[in-house]
């Protein structure tokens, strides 16, 4: 069992649980209720609380995870972030623990790619797969699902939602929704058609992806409401997996659709 390796100038608090193989570089400082997860390595001048972390994540400087979240109501309550397992963390990025506001955990899955720069609010639950390139800056509770692409410098919403398979142009401001599996870009966001590079290199059939076009111009094209585009897509597309994913996440969305 390799036994965790910790550098002398790093600040480890004894309460902390560190897995075989953990290491901490020069100048972390790791608090009391902190767990890491095997093969974790914390590069230097990494600050981290209130968290607990899976195995194989690397974590580069100038990193803060499960710090107080920026949040006027919150009184020094026992909140959290919950990472997952393979995660990538470059430089400078800042992840906040959740609020008394949600569910009190801000949650970030396997596999995923944060570029430098990037901010994860409060309470935002993170999927597997995703890729947020340099600057991305979630508000409070948004929510990013599965294999998403977010590009740099790109502002979203607080309570806003980003579908699966869904790309986000660089530079843009996301006020609403974005369905799975479409990309969109500008300040406040337009739809420009579907992920069609993204689901081939997913591995996507050539069937599922002609449906998903058919879908996307009913639903995003056609000048029909978005009502009677539901109705009229259930009616003429045949209800595949990736179809009723893409009807559900319209019909329960809270805060309008991109389109």
């Amino acid at each position: 069992m390799a036994k965790p390796k910790i550098h002398r100038t790093a600040i480890v608090d004894s309460g902390a649980k560190l897995s075989e193989g953990v290491e901490i570089g020069p100048y972390c400082i790791v608090g009391k209720r902190v767990k890491l997860g095997k093969n974790t390595r914390l590069f230097s001048n990494v600050v981290i609380e209130e968290t607990e972390m899976g195995q194989n994540c690397v974590v580069y400087p100038f990193t803060s995870i499960g710090l107080p979240p920026q949040d006027i109501r919150y009184k020094g309550e026992k909140t959290a972030v919950r990472i997952g397992d393979n995660n990538i963390i470059r430089e400078y990025i800042t992840i906040h623990r959740g609020s008394v506001g949600g569910d009190k955990v801000t949650r970030i899955g396997n596999n995923n790619f944060l570029m430098a720069y990037v901010h994860i609010a409060h309470d935002c639950n993170i999927g597997n797969h995703v890729i947020m390139a340099n600057a991305t800056t979630l508000a409070g509770h948004v929510v990013v699902e599965d294999y998403a692409f977010i590009g740099g410098l790109v502002a979203v919403h607080q309570f806003t939602k980003i579908g699966a398979y869904s790309m986000i142009g660089g530079f843009s401001a996301i006020p609403q929704d974005i369905p799975p599996f479409t990309t969109a870009a500008g300040d406040r966001a337009k739809l420009y058609g579907l992920n069609t590079v993204g689901l081939k290199r997913q591995n996507f059939k050539d069937s599922t992806i002609k449906d998903l076009k058919k879908a996307y111009k009913i639903l995003f094209r056609s000048k029909l409401t978005l009502k009677e585009a539901i109705n009229k897509l259930k009616n003429e597309v045949e209800q595949s997996d990736e179809i009723k994913y893409l009807i559900r996440f319209i019909e329960e969305n809270k805060r309008g659709i991109c389109r």
